[in-house]
């Protein structure tokens, strides 16, 4: 799709357990290219896989480690926290898309694959927020 440095957003990754055959593959190629993962999608996609697909925490924890073993986890740091608070003064962002966003900043992505923000904008100056289903 690109070879820009990106980031994944939970609900785009939601879609590899989904029945949406178009979406899936999307998503699916999206997660070929090794992109960066947010420490805060990893967890908000070991709770929502768990729950619909009720599995085990250690069976969601070994397919996730499976899943993301070619991917860039990015961690969580005091100053995540900082740039996530000024994410949400400036743009407003809800409190958990705000950490997505400060950790792909963080990790130098150019853009943000998600369906809960804003097609098109442009965050900062440096991360474009596109959602890979909206029609081109």
């Amino acid at each position: 799709m690109t070879n820009k440095r990106f980031a994944l957003d939970t609900n785009i990754l939601i879609y590899l357990e989904g029945n949406d055959v178009d979406k899936r593959s999307i998503s699916e190629d999206l997660l070929s290219f090794a992109p960066v993962i947010p420490s805060q999608v990893v967890t908000e996609f070991l709770n929502v896989t768990r729950r619909l697909r009720n599995i085990s925490k250690l069976q969601a924890m070994n397919e996730a480690a499976a899943l993301f073993a070619d991917c860039v986890i990015a961690p969580m740091q005091n100053s995540t926290i900082n740039l996530a608070i000024t994410l949400i003064q400036k743009y407003d962002f809800q409190l958990f898309d705000s950490f997505v966003v400060a950790l792909a900043l963080e990790s130098d992505c150019e853009i943000l694959y998600t369906e809960d923000m804003q097609h098109g904008l442009l965050v900062n100056k440096k991360l474009q927020v596109i959602n890979p289903f909206a029609a081109t």
